[in-house]
């Protein structure tokens, strides 16, 4: 399986990507990097600050979300804030109240291109080997999200897109994490973001590999994640939310929305058109096989979309 990945990224994925993952897994001397358990990656440089920090953030139990935009962040980040035991960001004035926005200490997607780009961007990928993973950091940015915590809840939550890239960094930085990453249909991610983006449909499912890919490479770092897809999410959104509460280990106590379970058709209905129009057939089977065994590969199609 890891073979047939890199296979599949040499084919898809831009040089410099791939050089950038090979910069973070390989040593100086070729070897393979081991890296450091969460106690010795986390560099302090004041004492103070770090037993500060430690004192402040006691038992919680820290929950990331990580997924591309449009991809079922917003769904998933808002029923779980209704569980009594878990905070997450409401009505904090910036977009989707993504946590990328309401701190000071790494840049968010939009400089790098926004959604759709910014995986493109070699620095926008984030590891426990940063500059940035120190215990003031990691201090700077628990108060810098607390504000919008209501902190006597034990489960913190955040989300954001390029948490996708970055659950190394973000595993460094605080203890006992807690990952979902969900995953959507590229073609699906790639019409909705369209618009926000102005990209072309081949770079946003290029991007939707790349990152995904780069999340495939980090995932054999991490500890505490599931990984789900938002066609379950929305097909069956009790029997999602129930298997994430036991992944929790929290009772199921959650206000689930009611979710239109056909809300990808729309978009393989735009492709269908694409792939039957004479103007676009060839781009579509040129896109079909370039990222046609990369999509596979992950339990999607790009011939035919369901």
């Amino acid at each position: 399986m890891k073979e047939k990945a890199k296979v599949l990224a040499k084919k898809v994925l831009p040089e410099h990507l791939i050089e950038e993952v090979r910069r973070y897994r390989k040593s100086s001397d070729g070897e393979r990097r081991l890296f450091p358990k969460l106690a010795a990656s986390v560099r302090v440089t004041n004492t103070a600050s770090s037993a500060t920090f430690s004192q402040a953030v006691g038992s919680h139990r820290f929950l990331f979300v990580c997924g591309l935009h449009r991809s079922g962040t917003s769904l998933l980040s808002q029923t779980l804030s209704t569980h009594p035991l878990i905070s997450g960001f409401h009505n904090t004035g910036v977009p989707e109240d993504e946590g990328q926005h309401l701190q000071s200490l790494f840049s968010p997607a939009k400089v790098y291109g926004g959604p759709g780009k910014f995986g493109f961007a070699p620095e926008a990928h984030l590891t426990e080997t940063s500059d940035l993973v120190t215990a003031d950091n990691a201090a700077k940015l628990f108060w810098e999200w607390s504000r919008y915590w209501d902190v006597s809840k034990p489960v913190l939550l955040e989300k954001s897109p390029p948490n996708l890239i970055r659950t190394r960094f973000l595993q460094a930085m605080f203890p006992q994490y807690y990952f979902i990453v969900i995953m959507r249909h590229p073609l699906a991610v790639a019409f909705a973001t369209r618009k926000w983006s102005g990209s072309s449909l081949e770079s946003l499912i290029s991007h939707w590999v790349a990152c995904h890919h780069i999340f495939d490479l980090d995932r054999e770092h991490l500890k505490n994640l599931y990984v789900m897809n938002y066609e379950h999410l929305i097909s069956c959104p009790t029997e999602s939310f129930t298997s994430i509460c036991k992944f929790l280990n929290i009772s199921y106590d959650l206000r689930v929305p009611r979710v239109d379970s056909g809300v990808n058709q729309r978009y393989f209905e735009m492709w269908s058109d694409l792939q039957h129009d004479p103007a676009s057939a060839d781009m579509v089977s040129r896109l079909e096989r370039r990222y046609g065994d990369a999509v596979r590969s992950y339990g999607y199609r790009l011939d035919d979309p369901r």
